[in-house]
């Protein structure tokens, strides 16, 4: 994907190029950042905010403080990085102004009290047999599969659904982690969560994630 900078070519997945851009008010780089993180940015949003019109309003506000300090991006983290630490100021600061009364911090404690198995008990052989607690299913391998079959409209909607139905600490932690591409630090510092506690919610919503996609792929064949 590129756009035409200044009469030149530049790929936009370079940062120094879109920050260059940005800064000269190229409207169209402007549109494809907007195109580009839209999406994932009004999901992080929704995390925070308790309807879809308030996370578009952050979202909005996100990309108005986007502008006005483009000129003062220093270049420390990516971009990309950059943009969704506005993004996650501008929620929490509206969370507080909509009365959101309960912490992640306490939704990830009130999650991690459940003991749940990360893989369901039946994929395990039972007691009695000879090879007790060994895989009596084991997990498919999805780089075996064809691209398209994962990356298809529909497989992408089974990921999306049942993230939406996770419980809300894991979802965010996953949509944070494998949507929005943040590192694990980032998320500790966002949602207020320790290391570990963030490695179980990430494992607990994989586990369930990936348990929905191979339902999929079994009916699909």
């Amino acid at each position: 994907m590129a756009e035409l900078v200044a009469g030149g070519s530049v790929t936009f997945g370079d940062d120094l190029a879109v920050v260059a851009a940005l800064r000269a008010r190229d409207e169209r780089a402007f549109v494809e950042l907007v195109r580009t993180h839209g999406p994932t940015m009004l999901r992080v949003a929704m995390l925070y905010v308790r309807s879809r019109a308030v996370a578009e309003e952050v979202v909005q506000e996100t990309w108005l403080g986007v502008l006005s300090s483009i000129d003062r991006f220093e270049g420390r983290s990516t971009l990309k990085t950059w943009l969704f630490r506005i993004l996650t100021n501008v929620a929490k600061t509206r969370a507080e102004r909509e009365g959101r009364s309960i912490p992640f911090s306490a939704l990830g404690a009130a999650d991690l009290e459940h003991d749940e198995p990360s893989v369901d008990a039946d994929r395990f052989l039972p007691e009695g047999e000879r090879w007790a607690n060994h895989w009596a299913s084991s997990p498919r391998r999805f780089d075996a599969l064809p691209e398209h079959r994962l990356l298809s409209a529909e497989a992408m909607g089974v990921i999306q659904e049942e993230i939406d139905r996770l419980p809300e600490a894991q979802r965010a932690v996953v949509t944070m982690r494998d949507v929005a591409g943040f590192g694990s630090d980032e998320v500790c510092e966002a949602l207020g969560i320790s290391e570990v506690n963030q490695r179980v919610l990430l494992h607990r919503a994989r586990t369930k994630v990936r348990r929905a996609l191979e339902s999929y792929l079994e009916e699909d064949e």
